[in-house]
Protein backbone atom coordinates (compact mmCIF):
# COMPACT_ATOMS: atom_id res chain seq x y z
CA UNK A 1 0.00 0.00 0.00
CA UNK A 2 1.63 3.32 -1.04
CA UNK A 3 2.33 5.35 1.67
CA UNK A 4 0.67 9.08 1.83
CA UNK A 5 3.76 10.56 4.02
CA UNK A 6 4.87 13.72 1.50
CA UNK A 7 8.96 14.39 1.18
CA UNK A 8 9.03 18.23 0.95
CA UNK A 9 11.75 19.05 -1.71
CA UNK A 10 14.59 20.95 0.11
CA UNK A 11 17.89 21.99 -1.07
CA UNK A 12 20.89 20.18 1.54
CA UNK A 13 22.82 23.12 3.03
CA UNK A 14 26.53 23.88 1.59
CA UNK A 15 25.65 22.42 -2.23
CA UNK A 16 24.93 25.03 -4.63
CA UNK A 17 22.19 24.66 -7.45
CA UNK A 18 21.17 26.55 -9.83
CA UNK A 19 18.02 27.73 -12.47
CA UNK A 20 18.73 26.51 -15.80
CA UNK A 21 19.42 29.86 -16.85
CA UNK A 22 21.41 30.82 -14.54
CA UNK A 23 23.51 27.05 -14.97
CA UNK A 24 24.24 28.78 -18.72
CA UNK A 25 25.77 31.38 -17.20
CA UNK A 26 27.77 29.23 -15.22
CA UNK A 27 28.76 27.00 -18.03
CA UNK A 28 29.45 30.07 -20.15
CA UNK A 29 32.42 30.96 -17.36
CA UNK A 30 33.63 27.20 -17.48
CA UNK A 31 34.28 27.93 -21.24
CA UNK A 32 36.15 30.64 -20.94
CA UNK A 33 37.93 29.79 -18.06
CA UNK A 34 38.80 26.44 -20.49
CA UNK A 35 39.83 28.50 -23.37
CA UNK A 36 42.11 31.17 -21.81
CA UNK A 37 43.95 27.96 -20.17
CA UNK A 38 44.32 26.21 -23.49
CA UNK A 39 45.65 29.39 -25.05
CA UNK A 40 48.60 28.80 -22.57
CA UNK A 41 49.45 25.21 -23.79
CA UNK A 42 47.46 23.46 -20.74
CA UNK A 43 45.80 20.14 -21.44
CA UNK A 44 42.43 19.01 -20.05
CA UNK A 45 42.35 16.18 -16.93
CA UNK A 46 39.50 14.64 -15.19
CA UNK A 47 40.10 12.11 -12.17
CA UNK A 48 37.91 10.41 -10.32
CA UNK A 49 35.81 12.22 -7.69
CA UNK A 50 36.85 8.60 -5.14
CA UNK A 51 40.14 8.40 -3.98
CA UNK A 52 41.67 6.31 -1.37
CA UNK A 53 41.98 7.89 2.23
CA UNK A 54 45.63 7.09 2.39
CA UNK A 55 46.21 9.13 -1.11
CA UNK A 56 44.15 12.34 0.46
CA UNK A 57 46.50 11.71 3.60
CA UNK A 58 49.60 10.95 2.10
CA UNK A 59 50.74 14.83 2.60
CA UNK A 60 49.39 17.55 5.31
CA UNK A 61 46.26 17.29 7.87
CA UNK A 62 43.26 17.05 6.20
CA UNK A 63 41.05 14.45 7.43
CA UNK A 64 39.09 16.84 9.52
CA UNK A 65 37.42 18.28 5.77
CA UNK A 66 37.12 15.11 4.48
CA UNK A 67 34.10 13.20 3.82
CA UNK A 68 34.71 9.46 3.66
CA UNK A 69 32.14 7.21 1.75
CA UNK A 70 30.60 3.90 3.05
CA UNK A 71 27.99 1.53 1.28
CA UNK A 72 24.49 1.11 3.05
CA UNK A 73 24.45 -2.75 2.78
CA UNK A 74 28.34 -3.25 2.97
CA UNK A 75 29.57 -5.97 5.19
CA UNK A 76 32.12 -6.52 7.53
CA UNK A 77 34.63 -7.49 4.78
CA UNK A 78 34.28 -3.79 3.29
CA UNK A 79 35.36 -2.20 6.17
CA UNK A 80 39.39 -1.82 4.69
CA UNK A 81 38.11 -0.37 2.08
CA UNK A 82 38.83 3.34 3.30
CA UNK A 83 37.60 5.51 0.52
CA UNK A 84 36.91 9.35 0.32
CA UNK A 85 35.47 12.24 -1.99
CA UNK A 86 38.78 14.32 -2.68
CA UNK A 87 39.20 17.30 -0.94
CA UNK A 88 40.91 19.66 -3.75
CA UNK A 89 42.24 18.37 -7.33
CA UNK A 90 46.55 19.02 -6.26
CA UNK A 91 46.17 15.61 -3.78
CA UNK A 92 44.48 13.52 -7.03
CA UNK A 93 46.75 15.40 -9.32
CA UNK A 94 50.12 14.14 -7.87
CA UNK A 95 48.54 10.78 -7.89
CA UNK A 96 47.90 10.76 -11.63
CA UNK A 97 51.44 11.84 -12.75
CA UNK A 98 53.16 8.91 -9.98
CA UNK A 99 50.72 6.37 -11.64
CA UNK A 100 51.33 7.82 -15.17
CA UNK A 101 54.68 8.98 -15.26
CA UNK A 102 55.78 7.18 -17.93
CA UNK A 103 52.97 8.04 -20.28
CA UNK A 104 53.49 11.53 -19.83
CA UNK A 105 55.39 14.56 -21.58
CA UNK A 106 57.06 16.64 -18.90
CA UNK A 107 56.89 19.61 -18.16
CA UNK A 108 53.60 18.08 -17.25
CA UNK A 109 51.04 21.12 -17.86
CA UNK A 110 46.98 20.42 -16.63
CA UNK A 111 43.92 22.18 -16.13
CA UNK A 112 41.41 20.38 -14.29
CA UNK A 113 37.92 21.72 -13.64
CA UNK A 114 35.69 19.91 -11.34
CA UNK A 115 33.81 19.16 -8.06
CA UNK A 116 35.69 19.01 -4.73
CA UNK A 117 34.01 18.20 -1.40
CA UNK A 118 35.06 19.77 2.23
CA UNK A 119 33.16 19.05 5.39
CA UNK A 120 33.00 23.09 6.23
CA UNK A 121 30.07 25.01 8.23
CA UNK A 122 28.32 26.17 5.07
CA UNK A 123 28.57 29.93 4.82
CA UNK A 124 28.72 33.15 2.54
CA UNK A 125 31.41 31.89 0.05
CA UNK A 126 31.80 28.32 1.76
CA UNK A 127 30.59 25.55 0.64
CA UNK A 128 30.33 21.58 1.24
CA UNK A 129 30.33 20.69 -2.66
CA UNK A 130 31.86 23.66 -4.91
CA UNK A 131 33.79 23.40 -8.51
CA UNK A 132 37.61 24.74 -8.63
CA UNK A 133 39.21 25.43 -11.74
CA UNK A 134 42.88 24.20 -11.43
CA UNK A 135 45.63 25.03 -13.09
CA UNK A 136 49.06 23.48 -12.45
CA UNK A 137 52.22 22.43 -14.16
CA UNK A 138 55.11 19.42 -12.76
CA UNK A 139 58.14 18.33 -13.76
CA UNK A 140 61.40 16.02 -13.04
CA UNK A 141 63.33 17.00 -10.50
CA UNK A 142 62.75 21.19 -11.24
CA UNK A 143 60.21 23.66 -12.34
CA UNK A 144 61.51 26.36 -13.60
CA UNK A 145 60.45 29.30 -11.53
CA UNK A 146 59.64 31.42 -14.83
CA UNK A 147 55.98 29.15 -14.11
CA UNK A 148 55.52 30.59 -10.96
CA UNK A 149 55.17 33.86 -12.72
CA UNK A 150 53.15 32.47 -15.47
CA UNK A 151 50.20 31.03 -13.69
CA UNK A 152 49.11 33.98 -11.85
CA UNK A 153 49.73 35.68 -15.40
CA UNK A 154 47.01 33.27 -17.20
CA UNK A 155 44.57 33.57 -13.91
CA UNK A 156 44.91 37.10 -13.90
CA UNK A 157 43.98 37.20 -17.74
CA UNK A 158 40.84 34.68 -16.79
CA UNK A 159 39.72 37.51 -13.90
CA UNK A 160 39.85 40.03 -16.36
CA UNK A 161 37.79 38.21 -19.47
CA UNK A 162 35.50 37.11 -16.27
CA UNK A 163 35.01 40.62 -15.82
CA UNK A 164 34.80 40.42 -11.82
CA UNK A 165 35.71 43.63 -11.45
CA UNK A 166 38.88 45.11 -9.07
CA UNK A 167 40.79 42.56 -7.78
CA UNK A 168 44.56 41.83 -6.77
CA UNK A 169 46.54 38.74 -6.92
CA UNK A 170 48.92 38.52 -3.44
CA UNK A 171 52.65 36.83 -3.65
CA UNK A 172 54.22 35.57 -1.22
CA UNK A 173 56.93 33.19 -0.48
CA UNK A 174 57.17 30.25 1.84
CA UNK A 175 60.72 30.09 2.42
CA UNK A 176 60.56 33.34 3.10
CA UNK A 177 58.20 32.90 6.05
CA UNK A 178 60.04 29.97 7.32
CA UNK A 179 63.49 31.51 6.96
CA UNK A 180 62.10 34.57 8.76
CA UNK A 181 61.17 32.76 11.51
CA UNK A 182 64.18 30.50 12.00
CA UNK A 183 66.10 33.52 11.93
CA UNK A 184 63.74 34.79 14.89
CA UNK A 185 65.16 31.59 16.27
CA UNK A 186 61.51 30.08 16.63
CA UNK A 187 61.77 26.68 16.69
CA UNK A 188 58.53 25.57 14.83
CA UNK A 189 58.76 27.85 11.94
CA UNK A 190 55.66 25.69 9.96
CA UNK A 191 53.70 26.00 13.36
CA UNK A 192 54.32 29.87 12.86
CA UNK A 193 52.51 29.38 9.39
CA UNK A 194 49.89 27.55 10.30
CA UNK A 195 48.59 29.76 12.84
CA UNK A 196 49.65 32.65 10.95
CA UNK A 197 47.25 31.39 7.69
CA UNK A 198 44.46 32.38 10.46
CA UNK A 199 45.22 36.11 10.18
CA UNK A 200 42.56 37.55 7.99
CA UNK A 201 39.97 35.11 10.26
CA UNK A 202 40.94 36.45 13.77
CA UNK A 203 42.97 39.00 13.54
CA UNK A 204 46.60 39.58 14.80
CA UNK A 205 45.61 40.25 18.47
CA UNK A 206 44.08 36.70 18.04
CA UNK A 207 47.19 35.42 16.31
CA UNK A 208 49.36 36.97 18.58
CA UNK A 209 47.54 35.05 21.54
CA UNK A 210 48.33 31.57 19.61
CA UNK A 211 51.56 32.22 18.85
CA UNK A 212 51.97 33.26 23.05
CA UNK A 213 50.01 30.35 24.19
CA UNK A 214 50.63 27.54 21.60
CA UNK A 215 54.24 28.08 20.26
CA UNK A 216 55.50 30.01 23.33
CA UNK A 217 56.65 32.85 21.56
CA UNK A 218 58.35 36.22 23.06
CA UNK A 219 56.90 38.91 22.86
CA UNK A 220 59.65 40.16 20.45
CA UNK A 221 58.95 37.63 18.11
CA UNK A 222 55.58 37.66 18.10
CA UNK A 223 56.20 41.54 17.29
CA UNK A 224 57.96 41.05 14.26
CA UNK A 225 55.71 37.91 12.98
CA UNK A 226 53.09 40.38 13.05
CA UNK A 227 55.49 43.31 11.28
CA UNK A 228 56.48 40.81 8.80
CA UNK A 229 52.45 40.13 7.82
CA UNK A 230 52.08 43.54 7.25
CA UNK A 231 54.60 44.38 4.94
CA UNK A 232 52.83 44.68 1.11
CA UNK A 233 54.39 45.87 -2.48
CA UNK A 234 54.88 45.56 -5.84
CA UNK A 235 58.24 45.62 -6.49
CA UNK A 236 61.94 43.78 -5.07
CA UNK A 237 61.30 47.25 -2.43
CA UNK A 238 59.68 44.66 -0.19
CA UNK A 239 62.86 42.62 -0.07
CA UNK A 240 64.35 45.92 1.48
CA UNK A 241 61.39 46.01 4.02
CA UNK A 242 61.79 42.85 4.92
CA UNK A 243 65.51 42.98 6.07
CA UNK A 244 64.85 46.11 8.19
CA UNK A 245 62.94 43.62 10.40
CA UNK A 246 66.30 42.28 11.88
CA UNK A 247 65.94 37.93 10.49
CA UNK A 248 68.90 36.66 8.37
CA UNK A 249 69.28 33.37 7.06
CA UNK A 250 70.11 31.58 3.46
CA UNK A 251 66.47 29.89 2.98
CA UNK A 252 65.07 33.61 4.14
CA UNK A 253 67.75 35.03 1.20
CA UNK A 254 66.36 32.51 -1.23
CA UNK A 255 62.61 33.12 -0.60
CA UNK A 256 63.21 37.29 -1.32
CA UNK A 257 65.44 36.55 -4.43
CA UNK A 258 62.39 33.91 -6.03
CA UNK A 259 59.69 37.19 -4.47
CA UNK A 260 61.58 39.35 -6.48
CA UNK A 261 61.98 37.17 -9.49
CA UNK A 262 58.11 36.67 -9.88
CA UNK A 263 57.57 39.95 -9.12
CA UNK A 264 59.30 41.39 -12.07
CA UNK A 265 58.19 39.14 -14.34
CA UNK A 266 54.64 40.31 -13.65
CA UNK A 267 55.25 44.18 -13.58
CA UNK A 268 53.76 44.86 -16.54
CA UNK A 269 50.13 44.05 -15.37
CA UNK A 270 47.98 47.11 -14.45
CA UNK A 271 48.94 48.43 -11.09
CA UNK A 272 47.54 47.09 -7.60
CA UNK A 273 46.58 43.79 -9.46
CA UNK A 274 49.28 41.87 -8.68
CA UNK A 275 51.69 42.69 -5.00
CA UNK A 276 53.62 41.31 -2.48
CA UNK A 277 51.81 40.52 0.53
CA UNK A 278 53.71 39.10 3.22
CA UNK A 279 50.37 37.80 5.11
CA UNK A 280 49.93 34.80 3.06
CA UNK A 281 50.87 31.63 4.50
CA UNK A 282 48.61 29.00 3.06
CA UNK A 283 48.24 26.22 5.55
CA UNK A 284 48.24 23.11 3.71
CA UNK A 285 51.81 21.52 4.20
CA UNK A 286 52.73 20.39 1.24
CA UNK A 287 53.73 24.25 0.04
CA UNK A 288 57.28 24.55 -0.16
CA UNK A 289 58.13 28.22 -1.79
CA UNK A 290 55.69 30.54 -3.77
CA UNK A 291 52.51 31.09 -2.91
CA UNK A 292 49.11 32.95 -4.18
CA UNK A 293 45.63 34.15 -2.87
CA UNK A 294 43.64 36.41 -5.01
CA UNK A 295 41.01 39.34 -3.28
CA UNK A 296 38.03 40.72 -4.77
CA UNK A 297 39.16 44.72 -3.72
CA UNK A 298 35.43 45.55 -3.29
CA UNK A 299 34.67 42.60 -0.39
CA UNK A 300 37.94 42.25 1.21
CA UNK A 301 36.81 40.39 3.87
CA UNK A 302 34.94 37.52 1.37
CA UNK A 303 37.35 35.55 0.96
CA UNK A 304 40.03 34.61 -1.40
CA UNK A 305 38.81 33.66 -5.02
CA UNK A 306 42.24 32.12 -6.33
CA UNK A 307 44.89 30.53 -4.51
CA UNK A 308 47.59 27.72 -4.21
CA UNK A 309 51.27 28.02 -4.34
CA UNK A 310 54.56 25.76 -5.29
CA UNK A 311 55.21 22.08 -3.86
CA UNK A 312 58.53 20.24 -4.39
CA UNK A 313 57.85 16.79 -3.47
CA UNK A 314 53.89 15.75 -3.37
CA UNK A 315 53.98 13.92 -6.44
CA UNK A 316 57.01 12.40 -4.95
CA UNK A 317 55.16 10.59 -2.06
CA UNK A 318 53.81 8.05 -4.74
CA UNK A 319 56.96 7.43 -6.49
CA UNK A 320 60.72 7.50 -6.18
CA UNK A 321 61.27 10.67 -8.15
CA UNK A 322 61.35 14.51 -7.74
CA UNK A 323 58.08 15.44 -8.98
CA UNK A 324 58.05 19.09 -7.78
CA UNK A 325 54.85 21.11 -9.39
CA UNK A 326 53.09 24.74 -8.66
CA UNK A 327 49.49 25.73 -9.39
CA UNK A 328 46.60 28.05 -9.08
CA UNK A 329 43.20 27.55 -8.38
CA UNK A 330 40.25 29.82 -8.93
CA UNK A 331 37.02 29.12 -6.63
CA UNK A 332 34.46 29.17 -9.32
CA UNK A 333 31.39 28.39 -7.45
CA UNK A 334 32.38 31.15 -4.44
CA UNK A 335 33.07 33.65 -6.73
CA UNK A 336 29.79 32.38 -9.00
CA UNK A 337 27.48 32.70 -6.10
CA UNK A 338 28.53 35.67 -5.06
CA UNK A 339 27.51 37.65 -8.19
CA UNK A 340 24.08 35.01 -8.65
CA UNK A 341 23.25 36.49 -4.77
CA UNK A 342 24.20 40.25 -5.95
CA UNK A 343 22.50 40.08 -9.03
CA UNK A 344 25.24 41.39 -11.21
CA UNK A 345 25.35 40.03 -14.65
CA UNK A 346 21.97 39.32 -16.87
CA UNK A 347 20.25 35.97 -16.89
CA UNK A 348 20.56 34.45 -19.87
CA UNK A 349 17.96 32.06 -21.91
CA UNK A 350 16.35 29.40 -20.35
CA UNK A 351 17.81 26.60 -22.88
CA UNK A 352 20.13 26.45 -25.00
CA UNK A 353 17.39 26.39 -27.90
CA UNK A 354 17.79 28.95 -30.61
CA UNK A 355 14.97 28.12 -33.25
CA UNK A 356 11.64 26.55 -32.35
CA UNK A 357 10.26 25.09 -34.96
CA UNK A 358 5.90 24.76 -34.93
CA UNK A 359 4.03 21.64 -35.43
CA UNK A 360 1.45 22.86 -37.77
CA UNK A 361 -0.83 19.71 -37.43
CA UNK A 362 -0.21 16.07 -36.33
CA UNK A 363 -0.14 15.59 -40.08
CA UNK A 364 2.38 18.50 -40.90
CA UNK A 365 4.34 16.93 -37.89
CA UNK A 366 6.64 14.89 -40.04
CA UNK A 367 7.95 18.20 -42.04
CA UNK A 368 8.67 19.78 -38.91
CA UNK A 369 10.85 17.06 -37.89
CA UNK A 370 12.80 16.81 -41.15
CA UNK A 371 12.85 21.33 -41.11
CA UNK A 372 14.03 20.60 -37.52
CA UNK A 373 17.09 18.59 -38.49
CA UNK A 374 17.91 20.25 -41.61
CA UNK A 375 18.98 23.72 -39.46
CA UNK A 376 20.56 21.24 -36.66
CA UNK A 377 22.88 20.04 -39.60
CA UNK A 378 23.74 23.32 -40.14
CA UNK A 379 24.57 24.01 -36.83
CA UNK A 380 21.89 25.32 -34.71
CA UNK A 381 20.45 24.25 -31.59
CA UNK A 382 16.51 23.29 -32.57
CA UNK A 383 13.95 22.28 -30.87
CA UNK A 384 10.74 20.89 -32.32
CA UNK A 385 7.51 21.53 -29.97
CA UNK A 386 6.11 18.29 -28.61
CA UNK A 387 3.13 18.21 -29.67
CA UNK A 388 0.32 19.83 -32.35
CA UNK A 389 -1.31 22.16 -29.84
CA UNK A 390 -2.52 25.90 -30.70
CA UNK A 391 -0.01 27.97 -32.59
CA UNK A 392 -0.85 30.65 -29.79
CA UNK A 393 0.84 28.18 -27.18
CA UNK A 394 3.39 26.86 -29.32
CA UNK A 395 4.90 31.05 -29.53
CA UNK A 396 4.69 31.30 -25.70
CA UNK A 397 6.42 28.60 -24.95
CA UNK A 398 8.91 30.17 -26.87
CA UNK A 399 8.47 33.25 -25.68
CA UNK A 400 8.79 32.07 -21.98
CA UNK A 401 11.95 29.95 -22.79
CA UNK A 402 13.50 32.92 -24.60
CA UNK A 403 14.13 31.38 -27.90
CA UNK A 404 14.94 34.05 -30.68
CA UNK A 405 13.38 32.78 -33.28
CA UNK A 406 10.11 30.66 -33.85
CA UNK A 407 10.09 28.41 -37.52
CA UNK A 408 6.78 28.12 -39.22
CA UNK A 409 6.99 25.21 -41.85
CA UNK A 410 4.18 25.39 -44.26
CA UNK A 411 0.80 24.79 -43.11
CA UNK A 412 0.08 23.56 -46.64
CA UNK A 413 1.83 22.96 -49.67
CA UNK A 414 1.37 26.37 -51.49
CA UNK A 415 2.78 28.17 -48.48
CA UNK A 416 6.75 28.98 -48.13
CA UNK A 417 8.52 28.70 -44.87
CA UNK A 418 8.56 31.68 -42.42
CA UNK A 419 10.84 32.19 -39.65
CA UNK A 420 9.50 34.75 -36.51
CA UNK A 421 12.12 37.18 -34.73
CA UNK A 422 11.02 36.96 -31.59
CA UNK A 423 12.75 40.20 -30.65
CA UNK A 424 11.64 42.31 -33.04
CA UNK A 425 8.55 40.76 -34.13
CA UNK A 426 9.21 41.00 -37.60
CA UNK A 427 8.04 37.70 -39.82
CA UNK A 428 9.85 36.52 -42.99
CA UNK A 429 10.27 33.60 -45.81
CA UNK A 430 13.23 31.65 -44.88
CA UNK A 431 15.00 28.82 -46.65
CA UNK A 432 15.99 25.61 -44.50
CA UNK A 433 19.40 25.05 -46.37
CA UNK A 434 20.43 28.79 -46.22
CA UNK A 435 18.92 30.66 -43.72
CA UNK A 436 21.15 32.32 -40.78
CA UNK A 437 20.05 34.03 -37.61
CA UNK A 438 20.85 37.69 -37.75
Amino acid sequence: MASDRVVRPAPISGFPEWLPEVRRVEQSWLDRIRATYERYGFCSLETPSVEALEILQAKGETSQEVYTLSRLQAEAADADARLALHFDLTVPLARYVAQHFNDLVFPFKRYQMQRVWRGERPQEGRFREFTQCDIDVINVDHVPLSFDAELPRIVHEVLTELEVGGFSIGINNRKVLQGFYAGLGIADPLGVIRIADKLDKIGSDAVGKLLATELDLTSGQIDACLALAQIRGADAAVVDTVAGLGSSGALLDEGLTELAYVLGELADLPGGSVVADLSIARGLDYYTGTVYEGKLLDAPGFGSICSGGRYDNLAGEFIRRDLPGVGMSIGLSRLFAKFVNEGRFTEGPKSPTQVLVVVPSAERRPQALATAAALRARGLNVETYHEAAKIGNQIRYASRKLIPYVWFPPFDDDKPHEVKDMTSGEQIAGDPSTWQPA
